[in-house]
């Protein structure tokens, strides 16, 4: 993919992979311009996400991101925060990311996912406005519906390792294997 290809997906949005009541709908910050120059989520080599989340069990291979709507057999679903692409999440404010939070809360009550993990913990405090949540599950709730903050698996999250990533997405996968 060309540079003026990627720049060209600026601003676009990437469809979300959703059906009603998922046993997780994962939630990144915002597509970035690969994902949104392709049409499937966290489409950027080196994104850990597809790997991490065949690492922690969730998915039997690892999926291509060309292969999302198959999450859904799984009972698995993805959508954003922030619908617009851009190239790095610190081009979005905290207004954007907030009525991000505001419009992802709407289509939690209307999907009834029973988990909301959302994968970069920033942006979930600052898009729900709770300062001190830490990865891991949250106090707060979407209707009926749980949350847990996942570490971003952006390759620029060097932090932490997939190792260290799948062993939370891991977590998150046995609390929702608990509530089947």
């Amino acid at each position: 993919m060309t540079p003026q290809e990627l720049e060209a997906a600026r601003d676009r949005l990437v469809p979300d992979v959703v059906a009603g009541g998922l046993r997780v709908l994962f939630c990144g910050i915002n597509p970035g311009l690969m994902s949104a120059a392709t049409g499937h989520h966290f489409a950027r080599p080196g994104n850990r996400f597809w790997p991490v989340l065949h690492a922690s069990g969730f998915t039997p291979r690892l999926l291509l991101p060309a292969e999302q709507e198959e999450l859904l057999e799984y009972g698995l679903g993805i959508t954003n925060v922030v619908a617009r692409a851009t190239a790095r999440a610190d081009e979005l404010g905290p207004a954007e990311f907030r009525e991000g939070g505001r419009l992802l809360a709407a289509k939690v009550e209307l999907l009834r996912p029973k988990w909301l993990a959302v994968a970069g913990v920033t942006a979930y405090r600052t898009a729900f406005g709770d300062k001190r949540a830490g990865i891991g599950p949250q106090e707060r709730t979407l209707g009926g519906t749980r949350i847990w903050a996942l570490p971003n698996p952006s390759g620029l999250n060097a932090q932490w390792t997939l190792p260290r990533m799948a062993e939370e997405f891991a977590r998150l996968r046995a609390a929702a294997d608990a509530d089947d």
